[in-house]
């Protein structure tokens, strides 16, 4: 026995080591040291100049630490089904040569009230964020906050219309200003975060029609909101980065993530989810059933034409529920594969 546990003790060690560099890989974390260097007077300078008022979409990219994207991943799962919300720490880079971005090294929780929809802050929240950022500058820490992150528990990330609002205001008043999405439970079943970054157009600003974009499961009861404020935002290309120096901070913060993930199966933590996902395709299949037909009998009045058109638009809507299908059959023969590498690595 006493032989055994050293031996225990490095393989686990090992299977630590491999489960972040895996987790590095999926997300693509690349290692800059230039990047941490902060010229104060130019982000000064940038600041008065407000170049993002004469385009809209004038920032093109987030780049994000791995130790700000560990903490804000834990953040959003140690709330479970309910949203939580923080402030992202950062500046602006606009020679970075993939467009005008924005640096995000750190990020911190706010001690807020969340439901299953939404995050209020009060005044409590806003007197901890002075607090916080006033202590940052304290310890050299010099960067501003430059945004927000809050979780969708299980619908994705997208911008819901009091998110646009939010994020509106602080355009208006906060700039620059970013939003981050983080969706903990699919972060959960995939392995890979599951995470958006988002700007708000100005009032009345009609946007350019892009190509297709991402296509995002989305539950029936979301759809509406979903769509309604789709036009409102704009959503930037996300990449993820670390330093040499970096190497200790992240290993003691990915030993708390990796042992939460070891004691957790996600066949328990998201049956629920996984339940809802299904349920949610039962609603869509009934209802696109039910806009069949309607769309048969409408056809015998209106004549071929229209019933062909009508077809058209249900095959679309049968194409997306299949594409849906087949997502939650993904995520959850992941959580099996995954339960049952746990079982063989640590049972025999």
């Amino acid at each position: 026995r006493l032989t055994r546990q050293p031996k225990m003790a490095a393989a686990s060690s090992n299977a630590t080591v491999n489960a972040q560099k895996q987790w590095e890989l999926e997300n693509n974390v690349e290692q800059v040291d230039s990047i941490y260097q902060y010229d104060g007077p130019a982000q000064q300078r940038w600041g008065q100049e407000k170049p993002w008022t004469q385009d809209p979409r004038w920032f093109k990219h987030v780049r994000i630490s791995a130790l700000a994207l560990i903490k804000m991943v834990m953040h959003a799962r140690s709330g479970g089904q309910l949203e939580i919300m923080g402030l992202l720490q950062g500046k602006i880079d606009p020679n970075d040569p993939k467009g005008p971005a924005f640096i995000v090294m750190d990020a911190f929780a706010l001690p807020v009230e969340g439901t299953e929809t939404r995050v209020n802050a009060q005044a409590d929240a806003y007197e901890y964020m002075v607090e916080y950022n006033s202590t940052s500058k304290e310890v050299g820490r010099m960067e501003n906050v430059v945004g927000w992150y809050h979780s969708h528990p299980g619908y994705g990330c997208w911008m819901s219309g009091i998110d646009c609002s939010t994020q509106m205001l602080n355009q208006q008043y906060q700039e620059p200003w970013l939003a981050i999405v983080i969706d903990p439970v699919r972060t959960c079943s995939t392995g890979k975060v599951e995470i958006g970054a988002f700007r708000t157009y100005p009032q009345g600003y009609k946007p350019p029609e892009d190509g297709p974009s991402e296509y995002q499961f989305i539950p029936l009861n979301k759809i509406e909101d979903f769509g309604v404020h789709q036009n409102q935002y704009y959503q930037l290309e996300v990449s993820f980065f670390k330093s040499a120096t970096d190497s200790q901070l992240l290993s003691l913060l990915w030993n708390k993530y990796w042992i939460n993930t070891l004691s957790s199966s996600t066949l328990v933590t998201n049956a629920e989810y996984m339940a809802s996902q299904v349920r949610d395709l039962a609603d869509k299949l009934e209802m696109a059933e039910g806009q069949l037909v309607h769309t048969n009998k409408a056809g015998l009045y209106l004549g071929q034409g229209s019933s062909k058109a009508s077809g058209k638009a249900e095959e679309s809507q049968l194409s997306k529920i299949c594409r849906d299908s087949s997502k939650v059959t993904k995520d959850h023969v992941q959580g099996l594969m995954s339960q049952i590498i746990k079982n063989t690595a640590f049972n025999g």
